[in-house]
């Protein structure tokens, strides 16, 4: 969880200057070995998929109401 948004955006925008955009094959990597870093803490696989799903469908339907609404026929 990110605490401090400001200082996460700053990092990034360091990062991305210095470095540039990653490439695919990069992105795959990182996410691999952070994966696999949440196996070994034990925190990933989730031992209950489902749980807390009531908040990601809130979540979508209030993001899928906004995308309509935002867009105009």
């Amino acid at each position: 969880m990110i605490k401090d948004p400001a200082l996460f955006r700053k990092f990034e925008d360091s990062f991305i200057r210095e470095e540039g955009k990653l490439t695919f094959e990069h992105s795959m990597k990182l996410f691999t070995a952070m994966w696999n870093e949440g196996l070994r803490l034990g925190i990933l696989p989730p031992k209950d998929p489902l749980e807390e799903i009531d908040v990601d469908v809130r979540i979508a339907k209030v993001l899928n109401s906004c995308l309509k609404k935002s867009f105009p026929e």
